[in-house]
């Protein structure tokens, strides 16, 4: 069984403040959501909180975690490449590329899968569930297998059927429902009768993935620290739909800061496929709906923004940036070229670089980390 960090306190709302009791909510902030806004909570923790030297991957950070041992299959400890090529392609000085792909199952989210599987297995939760369009389902499928827990991956007919193969194979039972939609009604349905334990958002407008499970995405700000020896790039980008990993990233930088390790937050750049983000910055309701195509990028797609989003990019004076379908398969192309062959929704991030420099918001000088959150080898064939 696996406990608690006995740092973590409680949990607090990102909007109002309003702390409340270790838990699960997930559904936010209950004031919030009764004024009609819908916003996650966070951990938060009391006590000396360091990195462990004479740990290995995320186990280093055990204190900064809610769980300080949680179940693993080796993920984290990602590399950080450094991209001389593409940086002198386009002039940039410094240039690196964070290979999320190399982890258990191919992608960012078996980061947050242990978090969410050692909870459900602390509160004597008998089946753990996901609405997901593929990477989330397989990494939450492989961790629940491994933990001997039943699990549920709702979906759609159309999935990637290579992410199908890879969740039956498991012992996970996959769900269908005729829209997209239809998988959180479905999920909230059986969150709330049956008890079913959820790995993600359920509601509309929607909230992050489960607490617990989204600390688990601190981990790459602590280890984009340690690789670059505590010098911080100045911008990070990250692929992005209702920003998960954007939020903890965030996050991971603030505890950094918060220890006095770094004086000050690289700025964070959400990477999407359609302008939603962009639009709240500029005055928009962030529980609006926003139209636009992302059939190419489905991992980073939806109609969606989420307050945890925007808080990370305020936070830290980042921006958003979209890019569209058409420019989909020369990015793929142009890191495949430099030996990275990224799934199509994780190689929008050369095109939102090229986009940046255009736009002179990325200069010559900067230090620039980009996030490859999942490998290429998952996609549908051409």
């Amino acid at each position: 069984m696996y406990k608690l960090n006995d740092r973590l306190k409680g949990f607090y709302c990102l909007r109002c403040g309003e702390e409340f009791n270790i838990a699960d909510y997930f559904t936010g902030c209950s004031t919030c959501s009764s004024d009609g806004f819908p916003v996650s909570l966070a951990p938060y923790y009391r006590g000396n909180c360091q990195i462990k030297n004479d740990q290995k991957r995320m186990f280093r950070y055990g204190s900064f975690l809610p769980y300080t041992d949680f179940p693993s299959l080796g993920e984290g400890g990602t590399p950080l490449i450094q991209a001389r090529r593409l940086a002198e392609k386009y002039n940039l000085n410094s240039l690196y590329i964070k290979n999320e792909f190399q982890n258990p199952t191919g992608s960012h989210k078996d980061r947050m899968s242990p978090f969410i599987v050692a909870r459900a297995l602390e509160t004597n939760s008998n089946i753990i569930t996901v609405a997901s369009s593929g990477n989330a389902g397989a990494s939450l499928a492989a961790y629940a297998a491994s933990a001997g827990l039943e699990c549920k991956v709702i979906t759609q007919s159309n999935i990637n059927p290579v992410w199908k193969r890879a969740i039956a194979a498991t012992g996970a039972e996959l769900i269908y429902t005729e829209t997209s939609q239809g998988r959180w009604d479905y999920l909230k349905e059986k969150v709330e009768k049956e008890g079913w334990y959820p790995a993600t958002n359920y509601i509309t407008p929607p909230v992050g993935s489960n607490p617990f499970g989204v600390q688990g995405y601190k981990t790459i700000a602590y280890e984009i620290y340690e690789d670059l020896q505590g010098v911080m790039p100045d911008w990070v980008l990250v692929p992005a739909s209702r920003g998960d990993m954007l939020w903890g990233i965030y996050q991971g930088f603030q505890d950094l800061q918060d220890i006095k390790k770094i004086s000050k937050l690289p700025r964070l750049i959400a990477v999407e496929p359609i302008e939603r983000i962009q639009k709240v910055l500029k005055g928009a309701d962030y529980r609006s709906s926003f139209t636009g195509d992302y059939a190419l990028t489905t991992s980073i797609g939806g109609n969606t923004v989420t307050y945890q989003a925007i808080e990370a990019i305020n936070n830290t004076k980042g921006t958003a940036v979209s890019v569209q379908q058409k420019e989909v398969p020369a990015n793929i192309k142009e890191l495949s070229s430099h030996g990275l062959y990224l799934e199509s929704s994780s190689a929008t991030i050369i095109g939102a670089l090229k986009k940046l420099l255009k736009q002179g918001v990325i200069v010559t000088s900067d230090r620039v980390v980009m996030i490859a959150s999942s490998n290429g080898y998952k996609d549908f064939p051409e």
